[in-house]
């Protein structure tokens, strides 16, 4: 009888510290105030995003795989600038970095940020991930 009811005290004694820890890794893990689109092994998290014009968005790898943020050029809104980290001046341009050094990599921790301020729609992907759907889209709306 006491193997018993020391099994069920050591299971509840493990059950409320898997409680305190989801809790602490609870606060921990609502540091997202910070940055609007987290980064995990293969999406955007969020994958659709709404801002109104003159908001910044940021980007934030919280994974351990190295990503970009590369805007579609051709699917941007008429008159908006091309946007990818990096600061690369086209989708082309960016793609040839990443695939020739890297170049335009956010390394887990690094962040990424762009001011929108023309409504409309504004898709983009990341590099090396966008055969596997890392895919997103942010909505500039009035």
């Amino acid at each position: 009888m006491q193997r018993r009811r020391f099994l069920a005290s050591a299971g509840a004694a493990a059950t409320a510290g898997v409680s305190l820890l989801s809790g602490c890794l609870g606060a921990s893990g609502s540091d997202t105030a910070a940055y609007d689109i987290g980064m995990t092994a293969q999406a955007f998290v969020e994958a659709e995003f709404t801002v109104s014009p003159g908001e910044t968005v940021v980007w934030h790898n919280n994974s351990a795989r190295t990503h970009t943020v590369t805007a579609y050029e051709a699917a941007l809104p008429e008159g908006t600038e091309f946007f990818a980290s990096g600061g690369f001046e086209s989708e082309q341009a960016a793609r040839d970095a990443w695939w020739s050094d890297r170049g335009g990599a956010l390394e887990n921790g690094d962040e990424f940020s762009v001011t929108f301020e023309e409504p409309g729609q504004y898709d983009y992907f990341c590099i090396p991930h966008e055969q596997a759907g890392m895919l997103g889209t942010i909505y500039v709306e009035e």
